[in-house]
């Protein structure tokens, strides 16, 4: 069974990563901002069409809003890297970030 409220709060956490207000958020997919707030608030239940525009606009697949484990998403990779540069000097952390650049610069001129 679903549990609305964690998937509510998932989005939550997701959306103030991204930046976004509830306002912003619920503009770019089309819903009122109090159905935002139901949403994360667990207040109401999130109909297919609306989890796949608010995965689409959180940039994360649909099974992380769903509190399913996916090491594949964004932000899973996120917290990987976030976990590996605590470990980091400030030097080593630097080095790793212009790596990181380099590589994502390669990455769009080929892909």
């Amino acid at each position: 069974m679903l549990n609305y409220y964690e998937i509510g709060q998932k989005i939550r956490k997701i959306r103030k990563a991204h930046g976004l207000s509830q306002e912003t958020l619920a503009e770019k997919i089309g819903i009122s901002t109090t159905h935002m707030s139901h949403i994360e608030t667990g207040n109401t239940k999130l109909s297919l069409p609306v989890l796949v525009e608010l995965a689409d606009a959180l940039e994360v697949c649909t099974d992380e809003l769903l509190n399913r484990s996916n090491t594949d998403s964004v932000t899973a990779v996120s917290e990987e890297l976030n976990r590996l540069l605590e470990q980091c000097s400030v030097k080593e952390a630097r080095i790793i970030a212009d790596v990181a650049k380099a590589t994502k610069q390669a990455l769009d001129q080929y892909l």
